[in-house]
C-alpha cells in the first residue's frame, strides 16, 4: 500500500529519498546501488520510493535532474553572455570558462550539494552503466550540441572527429579526478596550504586542457614513432599480433570509424563498449558528468 504523506514532512520524505540515491551514487555507482539500501539511507519504506518516484529508473532520473538542470541552464546563461559580448572573438578559454565556473559556484552552495557536487559530477560521466549514459545523452542533448558547436568556432582548425575526441579524453580524464574522495586534499596538497580561489583554479585547469585541445595534429614522423612502439610491444606475443598489419592504418591522415560528434549516430551496443570502442558520440556525456 502507498504511503501517502502530505505537507512538510511529504517534501522531508521526498529530499531524504534524493539525498541517500545521490550519495549512494556518488559512492558506489548506479548498478551496485540498491532500493534496499536507499531506503536504509533514507530511513523510510520501500512504499514511500515507489510513493514519490515509481522505480528505481524514475528516481535517478529525479536525483540528476535536480543537480545538472540547474547546472547545465547556468551554463548556457554565461555562454550567451560571452557570445554576446565577444561574437567572432569567442575563444577556448571562454567556452571552459562556462563549463566549468557555474559548476563550481555550486559546489560552494550547500543548498545544491555543496562539496559533494562536484564528486556527482564526476560519477556521472564516469559511471559505466548504459542507463547513466543513455539517460544524460538524452536529455542533455541539446547542451552538448551548442557547447560543441562553441568548441568548434574557436577551434576551427580541428575537424569536428578530432575536436570530439579531444574533447572526449580531456574532460573523462578530469571527470575520473572529480569522482575522487581526495580532491579537496589534493588542491591543498599541490597549493602548498595556500589558498586558492576559483579563478587561480579555473586558470590552472584551463591552461591544461587548452593546451590540449589547440595542440597541432601528429605528423608522419609522429605517427610513425607511435608506430614503431606498438610494434615492440606485440613482437613475439602470443596474442595482439599485429603481423601482416600497418599498424599506422587507420591513425595517420585519417578519423576513426566511431568517436565523431554527430548527436544522431546510433550508440554503440553494450557488447561493443565492453570490447573496448569508443561510443559514437564521445562528448554528448561530457557535459552531464563533468565540470
Amino acid at each position: 500500500m502507498a504511503v501517502r504523506t502530505t505537507g512538510r514532512h511529504a517534501g522531508d520524505t521526498k529530499s531524504r529519498i534524493l539525498d541517500a540515491a545521490e550519495t549512494l551514487f556518488i559512492e558506489c555507482g548506479y548498478e551496485a546501488m540498491s532500493l534496499r539500501q536507499i531506503t536504509s539511507r533514507a530511513e523510510v519504506n520501500l512504499a514511500a520510493v515507489n510513493y514519490h518516484f515509481g522505480s528505481k529508473e524514475s528516481l535517478i532520473h529525479s536525483m540528476l535532474s535536480r543537480r545538472l538542470d540547474r547546472l547545465n541552464q547556468e551554463r548556457l546563461k554565461l555562454l550567451d553572455r560571452f557570445d554576446e559580448m565577444l561574437g567572432p572573438r569567442l575563444t577556448c578559454e571562454h567556452v571552459l570558462g562556462a563549463m566549468f565556473i557555474p559548476a563550481l559556484r555550486l559546489s560552494r552552495d550547500p543548498r545544491v550539494g555543496g562539496k559533494a557536487f562536484l564528486r556527482l559530477l564526476g560519477r556521472a560521466y564516469t559511471d559505466p552503466s548504459s542507463f547513466i549514459r543513455d539517460f544524460l545523452n538524452a536529455h542533455y542533448e541539446s547542451v552538448a550540441v551548442r557547447f560543441f558547436d562553441a568548441f568548434q568556432r574557436a577551434l576551427p582548425h580541428l575537424p569536428r572527429e578530432e575536436l570530439g575526441w579531444r574533447l572526449h579524453f580531456a574532460i573523462g580524464a578530469l571527470s575520473g579526478v572529480l569522482a575522487g574522495t581526495d580532491t579537496d586534499s589534493l588542491i591543498s596538497e599541490f597549493s602548498q596550504g595556500k589558498s586558492m580561489n576559483d579563478l587561480q583554479l579555473i586558470a590552472r585547469l584551463a591552461s591544461l586542457m587548452v593546451a590540449a585541445l589547440k595542440a597541432p595534429l601528429p605528423d608522419g614522423s609522429q605517427l610513425a614513432t607511435f608506430a614503431a612502439v606498438l610494434g615492440d610491444a606485440t613482437e613475439g606475443g602470443p596474442e595482439g599480433q599485429m603481423e601482416g598489419a600497418n599498424p599506422a592504418a587507420g591513425v595517420a591522415g585519417s578519423q576513426p570509424a566511431t568517436g565523431g560528434f554527430e548527436p544522431s549516430a546510433p550508440a554503440a551496443s553494450d557488447g561493443e563498449r565492453r570490447g573496448g570502442n569508443v561510443e559514437a558520440s564521445p562528448f554528448l556525456p561530457v557535459l552531464h558528468g563533468t565540470a
